[in-house]
């Protein structure tokens, strides 16, 4: 065992065989800041290693390296990174696509995002399976905890599977290539209570009856006492955005108490949505007659397990997914049910921020040009003042100004999702939607976010819509909040109130 306070292993057996070893590996960036730091790691077969740290603190670098690929433009400086005895970074390209097809698999942090949307579910698990039948398909969903005995589910395509479906369903597919090293960044990320922990259980299971050496980057600590065999700690946590990291409930300003509305919340609703029905292939209904009230400058959560229509309804608020049946009005006016039918006033005033950055910021743009789009397209300033606005922005969510010259694929994850807050807000928003934004972020940081959207609450009035599986924190900080439960509302009203009675979901 390491004397390295920032390791903490349980001592394998004095046999048990090394499949990978990183030793004093060192990442610089092209502009020589560091992304990694005299980082050590190994992994064993039949053990599961827990990777933590703040975001930003390397730990997505140190699990990419072990796949042989590092950040584009970055260098290695010191260190060696040894796979089954080689230097996976000194591999030929050959050499590496064998590695990754054969003995090593990675899920990165938005497996929605290698998942071919055109694809339906049993053709994504059977493209990668050395056996393709039927029956290997529907065995590798019941062993991710995907059990499908009517063949529905392997019909869907990704866009009908909620996040956790996507998850699984990524990781069905790395296990279809029976390999030796599984690697995830965040597999519990976004996640309800109940199906974080199924999948620690399903990690430790393939650990121990595969005999996998299982790597996870986490911010759940709770989550990593519980199924780690070792833990490796990275990095220093970076600033929280200017002036609200640690605020305390009292130092909030004038946020409401959690569960006690605003008084402007008794006022007609600003976002109604009504009866509201969404169908995906094969009538599959996903939505069955929702209804949602958001008053101006309040707070309103929405939680529900896994695939029980939290993502559609925001998506179909802001006119990503269209809805077969009900309404959705802003204002006193009904809103088309697509993008198209809206007008540039109505896209601006309702915002989304989705659980995958990743997905959402275009490879291509620079954090500057992503950020500047929407003070352009909704003319919120003058093109001369763009780049000093980007900069305040950038400043609000907690990242330095340098941060417009820098593209997605050289942030973290919980970097990409303050760059994705931070476009949010530059379109000066009246309904903010929030889907699972702190997921990916570590504690102290989540809670300087927060406290970024209830500063913004206060100061502009700004409604916000929470996703999330994190009980204490829609607690915390909602007045109201809805049950979704296959679709349907199952309880709706004051936090407090439902919190107590919906005997599943109490903290």
């Amino acid at each position: 065992m390491s004397h390295d306070p920032r390791y903490r292993s349980e001592k394998p057996a004095p046999d048990t065989p090394v499949s990978a070893r990183v030793t004093g590996l060192t990442v610089a960036a092209p502009d020589g800041r560091l992304l990694l730091s005299d980082a050590d790691l190994i992994l064993r077969p039949g053990r599961v290693t827990a990777l933590t740290g703040p975001s930003g603190s390397g730990k997505t670098t140190l699990l990419r390296a072990l796949t042989g690929l590092l950040p584009p433009g970055t260098t290695r400086r010191a260190g060696t990174v040894e796979v089954f005895g080689a230097d996976v970074l000194a591999l030929g390209e050959r050499e590496l696509r064998a590695l990754r097809a054969n003995r090593l698999a990675y899920v990165g942090q938005d497996p929605g995002s290698g998942l071919n949307p055109r694809m339906r579910v049993r053709a994504l698990v059977r493209e990668l399976a050395a056996d393709r039948t039927r029956d290997t398909v529907a065995a590798l969903l019941a062993e991710v905890r995907l059990p499908d005995e009517d063949g529905r589910l392997a019909a869907r395509r990704p866009a009908a599977l909620s996040g956790g479906q996507q998850r699984r369903v990524a990781i069905a597919r790395a296990l279809a290539r029976r390999p030796d090293i599984l690697l995830l960044d965040e597999p519990t990320a976004g996640l309800h209570p109940a199906l974080r922990e199924e999948i620690g259980d399903l990690l430790c299971h393939l650990a121990r009856e595969h005999h996998l050496a299982v790597a996870l980057s986490c911010h759940d600590p709770a989550l990593v006492e519980r199924i780690a065999d070792d833990v490796v700690a990275l990095g220093s946590p970076l600033p929280g955005p200017r002036g609200l990291a640690g605020a305390s409930a009292a130092e909030r300003g004038a946020e409401a108490p959690a569960g006690e509305a605003p008084a402007d919340a008794l006022a007609p609703p600003l976002l109604q949505v009504r009866d509201l029905r969404v169908s995906f292939d094969r009538g599959q209904l996903a939505l069955d007659g929702v209804d949602l009230a958001v008053a101006p400058g309040a707070a309103v959560g929405i939680v529900g397990a896994s695939g029980s229509g939290k993502t559609t309804l925001v998506r179909a608020v802001v006119g990503l997914q269209r809805f077969t049946g009900g309404s959705i009005v802003l204002d006193g006016r009904a809103l088309p049910g697509g993008l198209r039918g809206r007008s540039r006033e109505q896209r601006r005033r309702v915002q989304l921020v989705t659980q995958n950055p990743l997905g959402a910021l275009n490879p291509s743009r620079t954090v500057g040009a992503a950020v500047g789009r929407p003070l352009r397209l909704h003319r919120r300033c003058v093109r001369a003042d763009v780049p000093e606005r980007v900069a305040d922005l950038l400043e609000q969510v907690g990242l330095p100004p340098a941060f417009a010259d820098r593209y997605p694929h050289e942030l973290s994850g919980g970097q990409r999702q303050r760059i994705a807050i931070a476009r949010a807000l530059a379109a000066d928003p009246e309904v903010l939607i929030c889907d699972e934004v702190t997921s990916a972020l570590d504690s102290a940081t989540a809670e300087a976010i927060m406290d970024l959207l209830a500063g913004l609450r206060e100061r502009r009035g700004t409604a916000l819509v929470l996703i999330s599986h994190d009980l204490p924190l829609i607690a915390d900080r909602t007045d109201t909040v809805t049950v979704l439960d296959r679709g349907r509302v199952l309880a709706c009203g004051p936090t407090p109130q439902v919190l107590a009675t919906a005997g599943v979901l109490a903290p």
